[in-house]
């Protein structure tokens, strides 16, 4: 299992930001077979971590045409910088 850690400090979140958020959330976990898919903000700062079984399905989500459209927008608009982490889970526990 892997994960892709997404952080950024939000420049102007707007309508326009939900929508495609929770669009690109729906086509990740649909197309991708993305696990899980959690993100927050608070204040200036935004997290998201994303649960995925392999790497190359983290490839092909970064290089879908319409996550390369809210990429380009992220850059463009509503951050004004951000970093991804892929990291690949160990162990995971429960309680």
């Amino acid at each position: 299992m892997f994960a892709v850690i997404f952080r950024a400090k939000v420049a102007k979140l707007d309508a326009r930001y939900s929508e495609m958020a929770a669009k690109m959330r729906q086509v990740a976990m649909d197309k991708y077979h993305c696990v899980d898919f959690v993100a927050v903000t608070e204040g200036e700062q935004e997290i998201a971590i994303s649960y995925w079984q392999s790497e190359a399905d983290i490839l092909a989500w970064k290089q879908d045409s319409e996550h390369q459209i809210a990429q380009e927008l992220g850059r463009s608009t509503w951050y004004e910088r951000y970093q991804v982490e892929v990291v690949e889970i160990k162990r995971q526990y429960q309680g």
